[in-house]
């Protein structure tokens, strides 16, 4: 079943804003935590996993032939060459302490090109979409990034993983990065965190490990917004931790000297 990019963005939106429906509501009804990840402080909920469940389901009624990749379950393969990429609940322990940012975030892959996503805040009215050369939006609105400041200029948003070694490789990053830009934000979303780069709130995003369901949808809004998205190879070797990778957004006029200065600072090789 062949899609245009605008059509696949639709449906995002459609799943996207059904599964935060039922995701709020939950929340309004008590979070129960239904299993740990990584380590003992990095959770799931029983709505990550009912919120994955209605979003494979819809999907699967509205592209019965397409493929889903998604954080809590198994995946589908599909036949048309569109597959589905899902984080039901990214920010799951803002979602679990009732703090506003968390989102869900659902991403279109055609012939392996991401070339739609919707990010859909759970707990605040935000709706982030994009369409591979169709630009982006926030709230119906046409959004792009900020020209580039100098580093030193530049407002950072980051996040940390859940194990305690990975956590302390990090901030020693950032312990080194932070007296060279702005300021440091850590709000607890990747997809948001990349989204504020899109509409200009922020001047870049750097973190290490987040996974294709955490950054999928962000990206395409960020490329069609006039950034630039990468995942670079990280510095540090870890037992049992296999990286995924240093992923970086900036605007295009921005990542030289940005990711120049992750170098410095240890976070990229």
């Amino acid at each position: 079943m062949s899609a245009t990019p605008e059509e696949l963005r639709e449906v995002a939106l459609t799943v996207g804003r059904e599964a935060a429906t039922l995701a709020r509501r939950m929340r309004s009804e008590g979070v129960d935590v239904a299993d740990t990840k990584s380590s003992a402080t990095d959770v799931v909920t029983r709505a990550d996993h009912a919120t994955e469940e209605l979003l494979r389901e819809r999907l699967l009624e509205l592209r019965p032939d397409d493929s889903i990749l998604g954080e809590e379950g198994d995946d589908h393969e599909g036949t048309s060459g569109v597959r589905w990429i899902v984080d039901p609940i990214d920010g799951t322990v803002n979602y679990l302490y009732g703090i506003r940012d968390c989102s869900v975030s659902v991403a279109a892959e055609q012939d392996g090109v991401l070339v739609a996503g919707a990010v859909v805040g759970i707990l605040t009215d935000v709706v982030y979409a994009a369409a591979l050369g169709h630009g982006a939006t926030r709230d119906g609105a046409p959004i792009s990034v900020r020209p580039s400041p100098p580093v030193g200029q530049r407002l950072v948003m980051t996040g940390f993983g859940y194990r305690p070694d990975v956590r302390a490789h990090q901030s020693e990053c950032l312990a080194k990065l932070l007296p060279q830009v702005r300021d440091i934000r850590r709000i607890g979303s990747s997809s948001l965190d990349i989204c504020h780069v899109a509409d200009g709130s922020a001047d870049a995003y750097v973190e290490e490990g987040p996974l294709p369901w955490d950054w999928s949808a962000a990206a395409v809004i960020l490329g069609e917004a006039g950034g630039r998205f990468g995942v670079l190879p990280g510095t540090k070797s870890l037992e049992g931790w296999t990286s995924h990778g240093v992923v970086v957004a900036t605007p295009i006029d921005g990542w030289d000297a940005f990711v120049d200065k992750l170098r410095e600072t240890g976070f990229v090789a």
